[in-house]
This record gives C-alpha cells, sequence and structure tokens, in this order.
C-alpha cells in the first residue's frame, strides 16, 4: 500500500461554471497537488470542475482518490482510470469516505454540493471532531457572499467568533499552495 505525505479534499462544482477563471484554477489545483506529492480525495466525478481537477492531477503524475455514490454514476459520469475508485451507496458515505481519507479540506466554486459539504466539515470542525484546516479557493471573489454570511451569523449571535478562524480564504492557487504548506508544517 503506498502512502502519501498528505491527502487533500477538494469540493468543487460537478459544472464548470460560467466564469472560465473557475476551470482554469481547477487544472491549476490539480497540477499543484501533484507537484508536490499530495493526493486528491475528490467526488469522483469525471465532469465540471471535478473532473478539471482530477485531469489535471492525473496529467502531472499524482495520485487520485475518488469517491462516488452509485445514483451518481451516470450523472456525474464516475472517472474509473482513478488510482483509488469507491463506489457507496449513500451521499452520507460517500462524504465520510473522502473526509476520513484527507488531511486538508479545499473548497473550490460550486453549487448546493459544496456548501454542503463546506458546512459539514465547518461544524464538525466547530464541535471539535477534527482539526483539519478548511480553505475556502475564493477565484475571482466567488465565495466574498459566503464569508460575508459567516460574519453576519457570529455578529448575530449564532456562533462564537472561534468559527471564523476555521476557515482561511485563498484567491488564487498560488495562496492556497502556501495555506497548505502552512496547514502541513
Amino acid at each position: 500500500m503506498t502512502t502519501f505525505p498528505k491527502s487533500v479534499c477538494v469540493y468543487c462544482g460537478s459544472r464548470a461554471g460560467g466564469n472560465p477563471a473557475y476551470a482554469d484554477a481547477a487544472t491549476t489545483t490539480g497540477q499543484m497537488l501533484a507537484a508536490n506529492g499530495w493526493r486528491l480525495v475528490y467526488g469522483a466525478g469525471d465532469v465540471g470542475l471535478m473532473g478539471r481537477v482530477a485531469s489535471a492531477v492525473q496529467a502531472a503524475g499524482g495520485n487520485t482518490f475518488g469517491v462516488i455514490p452509485t445514483h451518481l454514476m451516470a450523472r456525474e459520469v464516475g472517472k474509473r482510470d482513478l488510482d483509488s475508485f469507491v463506489i457507496t451507496e449513500t451521499m452520507h458515505e460517500r462524504k465520510k469516505v473522502m473526509f476520513m481519507n484527507a488531511d486538508a479540506v479545499v473548497v473550490m466554486p460550486g453549487g448546493a454540493g459544496s456548501l454542503d459539504e463546506f458546512f459539514e466539515a465547518l461544524t464538525w470542525r466547530q464541535l471539535g471532531l477534527h482539526a483539519k484546516p478548511i480553505i475556502l479557493l475564493n477565484i475571482d471573489g466567488f465565495w466574498d457572499p459566503l464569508k460575508s454570511l459567516l460574519d453576519h451569523v457570529v455578529a448575530s449571535g449564532f456562533a462564537d467568533p472561534t468559527l471564523l478562524s476555521f476557515v482561511v480564504t485563498a484567491d488564487d492557487v498560488a495562496s492556497l499552495e502556501s495555506a497548505l504548506n502552512a496547514a502541513f508544517a
């Protein structure tokens, strides 16, 4: 069994989004993960940003670990040429397997699924269930409204201000790489 220095779970859209910068960032993120020898853990899709990240990791000689539930095999085009390919019965199992096989969480632009994954990781961190870094890749300010929402939640008294310290924001892939290196040091 091969071991890796670190594994990074990337949550991102199963669509490419309307801004070409998102797809560019997905490719660059995949290249960066491979260059650092970090294993990609992700949702095993071959579409949207998910497919871009995985293909870039593979093209750069990196390692991939994908997890997909049976009901999304067709919709997300399960990418079977990964180094590790796990099929689960449910979305809950998918999220658990992805999270448990990662040392850090990166959230790229995405939709409701990416938000669900982000909030689950953040909630678990808030409850003290893990201490893994959670990094928002804020390409072209995509996550600015989310950051404002988190500020509002804290300002409204629904969370302790420490909640904000559990989330790091990186505005580009170079900053993401720096944040991961700092977290893994």
